[in-house]
């Protein structure tokens, strides 16, 4: 090791995982001098060899990842800076057979400059070749995740690192499409950087060398628990009386003591990871952020079985949180996992920015993933449920409420405006639009009211 960043191959595996044996590895060898009979590139192979005791950039095998058997891919930066070519290829691909074969997760431990010059186009097209077996991985419902060491650029990050499920990266790692020295001159270093990816929603998490076991242990136990049965909805946390008239009803929902969704995860999850952004740059640094939709997957307290989530903090709801819950949402689907939504928000932000970052395209975007999931969706209304705003996260036939929460087609208020109706209407307004969470029911809008605890059990009122 070097600065914590700069790990070969075996020690990064060694770092995450126990009893790792190599795959074995597909008879093949170069022409002389390989494709483009580069002069002098056999004797560069040997050097790298010799350096590192590696045969190619690649080292691949099986291991456990604390309690979870894995196929890792370890890149040795030290053998031609970890670039593709065409036996790295053959290495990845058996790679991916394999682990389709006996249904295990990929973890990418990435090290990459990217791909081959001495083999020219042959070593690029090994990134169509690496996309394709990461397609055929995800059609079979198995987890990818990524660990970007340093440095992490060229195709290497464009396939098997920015195309995982989860991204996780070392601190200060180098990570771009574009390497160090075919960058503009004038290019700042620092958005070449793991933390500049986190910023831009490219990947979920920064995490110390220290702590990246537990963290990659805990996301391969939670990726890889499928289950058909839905996520029951939480019980209520808050007041236990329906409310008498509409307007009660969203005083309720607004009332600053009442519970919010982190609440709500709290009691519900032991242990939970995040996912960070929607991976078209909308992230936590970007001014584009969306900190009141917070996304994830965790272990349900009472059975221990892994549950997505996407769930509003009660502000308006900004293009990036809605792309970010769609993005859950098809994970989920793809890994066999059932969603929990906690939905709470006055509606969509619909300030101009808003509409500069596509919030009509972005809510549309959740709404197809709701409606074409496959996996078993839930929802509990725990507050404010704002218009298409809140719709858009909302299970068409498994969606609760709690009893100081409301949904409507829209906040009384706008409505009386829309309306032409005079203020002292409002309350008027809100008992003829029916948004009482007993009105929903009777409405087939939702499915009951969830209740407290009472002896373990959450019970539920249908009006």
């Amino acid at each position: 090791m070097t600065d914590g960043r700069r790990f070969t191959a075996r020690e990064a595996i060694g770092l995450v995982a126990d009893g790792f044996r190599e795959l074995p590895v597909k008879a093949g060898a170069y022409a002389p001098d390989g494709p483009l009979s580069w002069q002098g590139y056999d004797a560069s192979r040997a050097r790298a060899a010799e350096r590192t005791g590696e045969e190619e950039s690649v080292v691949c095998g099986r291991a456990m990842v604390g309690t979870t058997s894995a196929v890792l891919i370890s890149f040795e930066f030290g053998f031609l800076g970890g670039s593709l070519g065409e036996r790295t290829g053959d290495r990845l691909e058996a790679a991916y057979t394999y682990a389709r074969e006996h249904r295990l997760p990929v973890v990418s431990l990435v090290a990459t400059g990217g791909s081959r010059m001495q083999e020219g186009m042959r070593a690029l097209v090994q990134l169509q070749r690496v996309a394709r077996q990461s397609a055929l991985t995800r059609e079979a419902g198995l987890p990818q995740l990524a660990v970007l060491r340093d440095p992490t650029t060229g195709g290497g990050w464009a396939t098997l690192g920015a195309g995982a499920d989860v991204i996780l990266a070392l601190p200060g790692a180098q990570v771009g499409f574009a390497g160090s020295r075919v960058r503009p001159p004038d290019a700042d270093p620092a958005a070449y950087t793991a933390e500049a990816q986190l910023a831009v929603g490219s990947i979920d998490a920064v995490v110390p060398p220290e702590e990246l076991p537990d963290v990659l242990k805990l996301w391969l136990r939670l990726l890889t628990r499928p289950s058909t049965t839905p996520a029951p909805p939480p019980p209520a946390l808050g007041r236990a009386d329906l409310p008498a008239t509409g307007r009660e009803a969203v005083d309720n929902a607004r009332s600053p003591q009442r519970p919010r969704a982190q609440a709500y995860l709290d009691a519900y999850f032991t242990d939970r990871v995040s996912i960070t952004g929607d991976r078209t740059g909308g992230g936590p640094g970007t001014g584009t952020e969306d900190p009141g939709m917070l996304c994830g997957f965790g272990v349900r307290a009472e059975d221990g079985r892994t549950i997505a989530y996407a769930a509003q903090t009660g502000t308006a709801t900004r293009p990036t949180g809605y792309r970010t819950a769609a993005r859950l949402i098809r994970l989920a689907d793809q890994l066999g996992i059932p969603v929990l939504t906690l939905v709470d928000t006055p509606g969509a932000a619909n300030d101009a920015e808003a509409e500069r970052q596509g919030a009509g395209a972005a809510i549309a975007e959740l709404f197809a993933a709701v409606a074409s999931s496959r996996t078993p969706l839930t929802t509990l209304l725990i507050g404010e449920g704002g218009s298409g705003g809140a719709l858009a996260l909302s299970a068409p036939d498994n969606t609760w409420a709690t009893p100081d929460s409301y949904f409507s087609v829209i906040a009384p208020e706008l409505a009386a405006a829309i309306l032409k109706r005079t203020p002292d209407q409002v309350t008027e307004t809100a008992d003829e639009l029916r948004i009482r969470p007993q009105d929903l029911v009777e409405l087939g809008v939702v499915k009951g009211v969830v209740k407290g605890v009472v002896k373990g059990v959450v019970k539920g009122v249908a009006g």
